[in-house]
């Protein structure tokens, strides 16, 4: 407890609390479409909520602590997007099957230990550009943000410039204070949709069905390993974390998987743009106290648990253009690493580029995202001049 005491800083309690918030705000509403379709009413969607920010405080504050790292536990987003769309017509029931049938599955993958092995094959660079790649939409979108909103933006930039010149490690704490007050002033907090109820999680026993399993929770099994525990390491990796094992995380997700799905936890996961907040200097110029960062990611987690109701109201009363470009501005520092870092190795740069576009594009093929294909043809790319290189010359 004194070494805690003597590591607390307020960079790194404010870099897990942007974490949180900009985890909430970017894809809450996919979360809703997700438990729409499976026709869950309000209260369950609010379960749905409870059941994620549990999982995600309690995955993220004990592996953090455990470890003493950034561990970022989080929902699958691009599994949400997934059970948008794939829930359509299924009951609640058997969506929860779904739910419980994943973790199994994840539970198995984190056991066996075969996750570990796998990344422990792929070059940094490549998991750089991987990393470089799937964060570069949330720099893009700071400029995109300004077009529809160019004062709130552009104070937020000056604020960050100014801050970073001043005081580096508050930079991202003063860009949130100032384009909060900003919106204040301006009006643009919709505080009508404001909701303080107490939020209940509700039970909901499964169904099974063998097809749904199948045709429902393979998908969403490789789309989360895929497109969130694989990026998830990249940028434990980049930042410096190589060694740390990646089989426990995965068994932990299951776990809590496995506890929450009867209540919405649809899955959990090792996370990726998070994380990126967490583990970047910003959170703390030395890495071995940045832990603290996932500490407080762990305890806003299980606070907008908790207040699931007025978690989900007020984070629909953020304007976009201020969490978009909160999290562009946080991230800043990763891109720019992650790009060095794929590149500076010329026997490693034709593949990252490729594995950089690849992923930067967000092609999305048997509904597996980019970042997946992106670090395969980037293997593939190693491999062929490898072997290139073997042929002797004529």
């Amino acid at each position: 407890m004194k070494a805690l005491l003597n590591d607390l800083n307020f960079s790194a309690i404010s870099a897990g609390f942007i974490a949180v918030l900009v985890g909430f705000a970017s894809a809450i509403a996919i979360v809703f479409q997700a438990a729409q379709a499976a026709g869950a009413t309000h209260e369950m969607i609010v379960s749905w909520v409870w059941a994620l920010g549990i999982g995600m405080g309690v995955g993220c504050f004990g592996l953090s602590w455990y470890y003493k790292r950034p561990i970022i536990i989080v929902w699958s987003t691009p599994g949400a997007a997934l059970l948008a769309t794939s829930l359509i017509g299924v009951s609640i029931e058997q969506a929860i099957g779904i739910f419980l049938f994943v973790a199994v599955l994840t539970l198995i993958t984190g056991l066996s230990g075969w996750f570990d092995k796998l990344t422990q094959r792929i070059p940094l660079p490549l998991a750089n550009a991987m990393l470089g790649g799937i964060l570069l939409q949330f720099g893009l979108s700071v400029f995109s943000s300004f077009a529809a909103q160019p004062m709130l933006v552009g104070i937020m930039l000056l604020s960050y410039f100014v801050a970073k010149r001043l005081a580096p490690r508050f930079s991202i704490l003063v860009v949130l204070i100032t384009g909060t007050l900003y919106a204040l002033y301006a009006e643009m907090f919709n505080t009508s949709v404001l909701d303080i109820a107490i939020a209940k999680p509700i039970w909901i026993t499964p169904a099974f069905d063998f097809s749904l399993m199948l045709g429902v929770g393979i998908p969403l099994f490789i789309v989360t390993m895929t497109s969130q525990n694989l990026p998830g390491m990249a940028v434990l990796k980049s930042s410096g974390y190589g060694q740390q094992p990646i089989s426990p995380i995965i068994t932990t997700s299951g776990t809590l998987n496995f506890i929450l799905a009867p209540f919405g936890g649809f899955s959990f996961n090792l996370a990726a743009i998070t994380a990126a907040i967490c583990t970047s200097e910003e959170s703390h110029p030395d890495p071995t106290k940045r832990y603290i960062a996932g500490l407080s990611a762990g305890i806003f987690n299980i606070i907008a648990g908790l207040g699931a109701t007025a978690v989900v109201s007020l984070f629909a009363a953020f304007p976009a253009a201020l969490i978009a470009t909160l999290a562009g501005l946080a991230l800043l520092g990763t891109i720019g690493a992650s790009l060095y870092g794929s590149v500076y190795d010329q026997q490693y740069r034709d593949a990252a580029v490729l594995t950089f576009l690849i992923t930067a594009s967000g092609v999305s093929v048997f509904d597996i995202s980019s970042a997946f294909w992106g670090l395969v043809i980037g293997m593939l790319t190693l491999l062929f001049n490898a072997r290139s290189k073997q042929i002797p010359k004529t």
